[in-house]
């Protein structure tokens, strides 16, 4: 991991939880994907968690942000029950969307950027990074102990020194 810089640590990490993430999600088990946990299904929570990456991590108030296609109003509030239901396949195409918009932004950054606002934003950038690795950590130790005490498994994460797995991997520890 390059440490030079703390746009590279930002971006080592970044590349890390956004793996953790994906994991998470494929370890859900299809029984557990509809449950409902905290009044809500466990796909929701996971939406709630994608849609705020995809809001704040960058600016949240980008007057060119568009939903996803798969957004409705309300669809991301985990105060408010929504009639659409999102398949695996949506949740997965949108943590792809996600990810990728994610890893563009951070693979550009700089250090000089991170404590400037973006366009007609109150938070510095470093701000909102931090902001969203918080809500994305508070979030994933949901879905992790939803996925623990459905499956008894503990889906696998990378910390600190670990290699991120390429090809085939067992998903959980």
């Amino acid at each position: 991991m390059e440490q030079a810089c703390f746009s590279d640590i930002i971006r080592d990490q970044t590349r890390r939880a956004l793996w953790e993430v994906k994991n998470a999600v494929e370890c859900i088990p299809d029984a557990l994907w509809d449950a409902r946990r905290c009044d809500m299904p466990v796909w929701k929570h996971v939406y709630h968690m994608l849609h705020s990456l995809d809001r704040w991590f960058v600016n949240p108030r980008d007057r060119d942000f568009r939903e996803p296609d798969i957004h409705e109003e309300g669809l991301n509030n985990l105060d408010v029950a929504s009639e659409r239901r999102l398949g695996r396949g949506e949740i997965d195409a949108y943590l792809r969307q996600v990810g990728g918009r994610i890893a563009r932004y951070v693979g550009a950054l700089t250090d000089g950027d991170l404590l400037q606002k973006p366009e007609g934003c109150e938070y510095a950038r470093f701000t909102l990074i931090l902001a969203q690795f918080r809500h994305l950590h508070t979030h994933m130790g949901m879905l992790m102990g939803f996925v623990v005490a459905d499956s008894g498994k503990w889906p696998r994460v990378v910390g600190l020194e670990n290699d991120i797995p390429e090809g085939e991997y067992d998903r959980y520890f």
